[in-house]
């Protein structure tokens, strides 16, 4: 029965990607986004490439922090192996075991570690990286000069300080055992949004973009926040319907606005594309220990 939810899941996720990107192919000009897309600049999309690599090596080091307070010790090389291969089942295998998913499996499967504990931390990292991606869009929305914000911009500026304190809140009464990391886990996800954002500032200099541009990196946070939400594969489809239906509201190119979301989805399946090697190669879980390292196969 379970198999058959997870199909089934699978299977309509499929049709929402699919009834999106098609929705959205319907309402742009699609020869317009192809002209866009190779006149592009190369020079700063491998700059962008670049970026976007920087982000995934801090994200694995913030997740390895929280792998070690469950005294899960890995190697940071080790631990960037396992989270390739993670971003490649995210993307190329939704319908089998999710990144993350295989990844608890993975640890709880060397590790003698508590399944919650695990669920946890993974969701805590998930958490973390959302926390930014809504710092982030509030500070830009507090500087947009836009006549719709006009007289509102404070509630962005209020609402940074306030959800901090939330989610420091909630990190101490229900995962007490990771406080200790709060900070430098936050200072770490400041790290991996600043720098997808550097990467999608890096497109849009591609694209000849030169103005509205922090109007175009609001967009790209608000859909990296809604491709979140588990209703797509890897957040294919909901992300362009975010750009797309942004440039509407905040009167910017469709077209263009679809291309920047074409090329970042292009980046991240690039990257992803290499944990590939991983699900071919065992991986040998490197562990830091006292004196010596012991290695672990899976």
């Amino acid at each position: 029965m379970a198999k058959l939810n997870k199909k089934a899941t699978t299977v309509l996720k499929v049709l929402i990607s699919t009834v999106l990107i098609y929705f959205i192919f319907t309402k742009i000009n699609v020869s317009e986004i192809k002209s866009i897309l190779f006149t592009s600049n190369l020079m700063y999309l491998l700059l962008g490439l670049l970026f976007f690599v920087i982000s995934k090596l801090v994200a694995a080091v913030r997740l390895n922090l929280y792998f070690h307070r469950l005294q899960i010790v890995l190697t940071h090389k080790s631990n960037f192996k396992l989270y390739l291969l993670g971003m490649f089942y995210n993307l190329f295998l939704p319908g089998g075991i999710g990144g993350d998913a295989y990844k608890g499996y993975i640890l709880k499967k060397t590790f003698e570690v508590k399944t919650k504990r695990i669920v946890s931390v993974l969701v805590l990292d998930r958490l973390g990286g959302l926390l930014l991606l809504f710092i982030y869009a509030c500070l830009l929305l507090g500087f947009l000069d836009n006549k719709l914000l006009t007289g509102y911009h404070w509630i962005f500026f209020t609402a940074i300080p306030f959800s901090v304190v939330i989610f420091w809140l909630l990190n101490k009464k229900f995962f007490n055992y990771v406080l200790p990391i709060f900070w430098k886990s936050t200072v770490l996800s400041a790290l991996v949004q600043l720098a997808q954002l550097i990467s999608i500032w890096c497109i849009l200099l591609a694209l000849h973009i030169d103005t509205d541009q922090i109007s175009y990196l609001i967009i790209f946070l608000i859909s990296s926040i809604v491709a979140v939400v588990p209703l797509t594969l890897g957040g294919i489809g909901s992300r362009e319907v975010t750009f797309f239906y942004g440039a509407k509201f905040l009167e910017l190119d469709q077209n263009v606005s679809v291309s920047v979301s074409v090329l970042f989805f292009l980046i991240t399946a690039l990257v992803s594309l290499t944990g590939v090697w991983y699900h071919f190669k065992k991986i040998k879980l490197q562990v830091i220990e006292t004196p010596k390292q012991q290695t672990k196969e899976f």
